[in-house]
C-alpha cells in the first residue's frame, strides 16, 4: 500500500475517532486525508473494505459497546456522545449490528453467552470450508469464524462456528450468495510483552449459486491495525478463553 495513502487514510480515521459526537461529512474527511473528495472515497474504500460514512457509523457503535460495557452512563447519553440525536435510531441500529439491545449488551457486559445464525436464510446445502493459518510464531485462541455479506463482523452470520485455534474449519448448509470469511480472535505474537492482541482475518468474496456444492476459503489471521473496521456482532468472551488457556499451559 502506498505510504500517502496510508497516511491519508489514517488522517481521516483519526478525524473520525476524535469527532464521534460531531456530524462529519465526506468534504471533512476528504480535507482531513488531503485528497479530493471523489479520490478519498475511492483510496479509504480500497484500504478498509467499507465507505468512510459505513466505517465512521462503526466506529460510533463500537464507542457505544465499550461505553455500555465499561461505565454507567445512560444509554440515551451515549447515545448522543456518538453522534446519534435519537436514542430510538441509536437503539435500532445497535440492536441490528450488534445482536443484541443497548441495554441487554450491558447485562452482558459485553460478551454473549452465544450467537445465532441467520437462519432466515434458507441454506443451499452448499459447504464453506478452509484452513485457518496464523504465522509462527504467533498463537491464537479461540476463533469466532463467520460468513458476511460484507467486510465488516455486523449483524447475524449467514453462518459461523468458533474454533480451539487455527486449523481447518467448515461452514455447512450456507446460503447462496456473496459472503466474506471473517475471522476474530486472541493470541500473542514473539513481539507482544503487553499481553493479548486482538487477530483478524479475511478472505472472499466467496459466491455460492446454485450448482456449487462446497468451496475452498483458507484465511491468514494477523494481528489487527488500525485499518479494519470494528467487530460489531457480540460474540462471546475470547479473549477470557484464550487468557485461561495461557496461565492453564
Amino acid at each position: 500500500m502506498d505510504e500517502i495513502v496510508r497516511q491519508a487514510v489514517a488522517r481521516a480515521i483519526v478525524t473520525m475517532r476524535d469527532n464521534l459526537g460531531e456530524r462529519l461529512t465526506i468534504d471533512d474527511l476528504a480535507r482531513a486525508a488531503m485528497f479530493s473528495k471523489f479520490h478519498f472515497t475511492r483510496v479509504f474504500l480500497r484500504v478498509t473494505g467499507l465507505s468512510p460514512g459505513r466505517f465512521l457509523s462503526a466506529l460510533r457503535l463500537a464507542e457505544a459497546k465499550r461505553l455500555l460495557s465499561t461505565t454507567v452512563i445512560s444509554v440515551a447519553d451515549i447515545s448522543h456522545q456518538v453522534g446519534y440525536n435519537s436514542v430510538g435510531t441509536f437503539s435500532a441500529r445497535f440492536s441490528s449490528s450488534v445482536g443484541v439491545s443497548p441495554s441487554g449488551y450491558r447485562r452482558l457486559r459485553g460478551a454473549a453467552p452465544r450467537i445465532s445464525d441467520r437462519h432466515t436464510s434458507p441454506g443451499s446445502g452448499a459447504t464453506v470450508r478452509g484452513q485457518l493459518r496464523v504465522p509462527a510464531p504467533a498463537e491464537v485462541g479461540p476463533v469466532f469464524v463467520g460468513l458476511f455479506a460484507a467486510r465488516i463482523a455486523e449483524g447475524a452470520a449467514a453462518r459461523h462456528v468458533i474454533l480451539p485455534g487455527p486449523g481447518p474449519y467448515t461452514l455447512t448448509d450456507v446460503p447462496l450468495g456473496s459472503w466474506y470469511v471473517l475471522t476474530h480472535a486472541y493470541g500473542t505474537t514473539a513481539a507482544d510483552h503487553t499481553g493479548l492482541r486482538p487477530f483478524t482475518g479475511l478472505t472472499g468474496p466467496v459466491t455460492l449459486h446454485h450448482g456449487v456444492t462446497a468451496s475452498l476459503a483458507d484465511v491468514r489471521l494477523r494481528p489487527r491495525h488500525g485499518f479494519d473496521p470494528p467487530v460489531l456482532l457480540a460474540l462471546p468472551d475470547l479473549r477470557h478463553a484464550m487468557a485461561s488457556r495461557s496461565l492453564a499451559s
